[in-house]
Formats: C-alpha cells, sequence, structure tokens
C-alpha cells in the first residue's frame, strides 16, 4: 500500500507526513510538494518526494502513479487559479492515477453550510463523490492555532476582543486534526464522513481558560460587528483581512462552527489535549 500525502510543506502537511513516517514505512509514502526542493531540505532521504502543485494536472497526475491512499489537503483561496479548480485538477489526476482512496480536509457540515468559507469545499465533495474515487471527508472544525493573535495580545496584557456574541467553536490544536486525519487514511474501513471538533466552546470560555495559564491579566470585550470591523481599521489592517477576519466572526455568531460529536476522540483513540495546555503549547 502506497500513501501520498500533499502540501508537505505546509504546517498540517508537516503534522500529516510526520504521524504518517512513524507508522508507515518510508519506502511506501510519497510527499508531493509544491516546492519539491523545499520538501525534500525538511524530510529524510529515504522520503520519496514529487510535484504537487495543484495548478499542474499532467504533472500532478504523474506524481500520483501507483499511490493507493491519498491525503488530499485544502488549498488556501485567493491565487490566480481558483481554490476549486485546483481541487478539481487533484481530484481528476487522482482518478486518472488510479488512485483508490482520497482522505479531504474539509470543512465542518459542508454538505449543508453556505458561507464563503463552505462553498469550495462543499464543490470539491461533491466532485470527489461523482468521480466515483472511494473517500473520507475529514471535516476540520477549528485549529486553536487561528486564533494566535488574539491569544497573544490578551496575554500580553491587551484587551481579549471578540464579536461572535454566544457561538460556540469546536477548538483543537492543528496538530491533532493531523494526527486524527493519518489515522483515518491507514484504516482498513473508514467512514465517509467524519466530523473533526474540540469541545464547543464560545469565546468568553477561551478567555476564562487563558486566564488560568497567562502570566499577565486582561480585560475580556465583547463588542458588535462593526465595532469590530472599525477597530481593525483603525488599526491599519488591510481591507481585505478586515473583512474577512470580521465575516469569521459572524459565521461563528450564526453557529457555523457550534459541533457536540466526538469523532476526532474516537479517531485519536484518547481524549484531546485539555484547553489550558493546549493554550499553554501555542503561546510557547
Amino acid at each position: 500500500m502506497k500513501y501520498a500525502i500533499t502540501m508537505v510543506t505546509g504546517k498540517f502537511g508537516k503534522y500529516a507526513i510526520n504521524n504518517l513516517m512513524k507508522v508507515v514505512d518510508h519506502k511506501n509514502i510519497v510527499a508531493l510538494a509544491r516546492n519539491v526542493e523545499k520538501a525534500s531540505e525538511q524530510l529524510p532521504e529515504d522520503i520519496e518526494v514529487r510535484p504537487g502543485d495543484y495548478t499542474n494536472k499532467d504533472e500532478l497526475q504523474k506524481s500520483l502513479k501507483d499511490v493507493d491512499k491519498l491525503l488530499f489537503i485544502s488549498s488556501q483561496p485567493g491565487g490566480e487559479v481558483s481554490r476549486l479548480q485546483q481541487h478539481k485538477n487533484v481530484v481528476d489526476a487522482a482518478k486518472a492515477s488510479g488512485v483508490k482512496y482520497i482522505a479531504y480536509t474539509s470543512f465542518p457540515h459542508a454538505d449543508k453550510a453556505d458561507n464563503f468559507l463552505a462553498n469550495d469545499h462543499k464543490a470539491t465533495e461533491i466532485y470527489i463523490k461523482e468521480q466515483g474515487i472511494d473517500r473520507s471527508f475529514l471535516r476540520n472544525n477549528w485549529y486553536l492555532e487561528n486564533e494566535i493573535a488574539t491569544l497573544k495580545a490578551a496575554d500580553n496584557g491587551n484587551t481579549f476582543v471578540y464579536a461572535a456574541d454566544n457561538g460556540k467553536v469546536g477548538w483543537a490544536l492543528e496538530e491533532e486534526y493531523a494526527q486524527g486525519a493519518i489515522n483515518v487514511l491507514t484504516k482498513d474501513n473508514p467512514k465517509e464522513i467524519y466530523e473533526f471538533s474540540g469541545q464547543s466552546r464560545n469565546y468568553k470560555e477561551l478567555s476564562d481558560a487563558l486566564k488560568e495559564v497567562s502570566n499577565n491579566e486582561f480585560d475580556v470585550k465583547s463588542v458588535s460587528l462593526e465595532e469590530y470591523k472599525e477597530g481593525f481599521k483603525q488599526a491599519g489592517m488591510p481591507d481585505a483581512v478586515t473583512n474577512a477576519l470580521t465575516a469569521i466572526q459572524r459565521l461563528i455568531k450564526d453557529g457555523a462552527l457550534k459541533e457536540d460529536t466526538n469523532d476526532l476522540q474516537e479517531v485519536l483513540g484518547h481524549e484531546l489535549t485539555p484547553i489550558e495546555d493546549a493554550l499553554k503549547k501555542i503561546l510557547q
């Protein structure tokens, strides 16, 4: 059985391949990267690195030759080639190369979600199904690391500001999501859908946990979406960043990231890192 992982120089990809190397013979691993030289420098010499540029379908098809199982890590939006087209390129290449199974990192409840973050994932899931490839959709909730700017600011004594009201999020460490992905990839009979998530918490609960581990005291302030957006504008943030961050707060406020499953814990075979320990880890 030969396994491949895309985007191995990214943070999630690094976590994933490091976990795969612990459980699979290195000769049965293919690392895919847009920057082959960079990936080769980061990985052991006995790991085969092949080109993995999502915009080059023909090259991807060659790179996926003799691969049985693929961990397909979703790309970022905003490139010259649309994210959905990039994703279709990967799926087309996998199909043409005879890949038997794809584990794809998706978005919470992608089949039902209707928001700017979910739409490409929903379309990608549909496309994978249409190609008839065996698959698992790893619907990752939210990485705790996504909140690093807010967390570090508060840890340094600044105000912990949020605009998501009582909206809940399933925060967990990115490395735990990546370990979950590898556990699914190497399973004999994985499910089609995994709603991966940590325990649902709101920002007030997250700030309370941070107060338990922070060396500094800080205030916590819940503001309106308009105030939140204006704060970024006054700080000189680019409009695109300001709008995206505000839209995410609105999405959370509307309940898009609320989750109650134990899929991640079950796949990992143990409880997730306690939130206080997770906070300590990412603040170091």
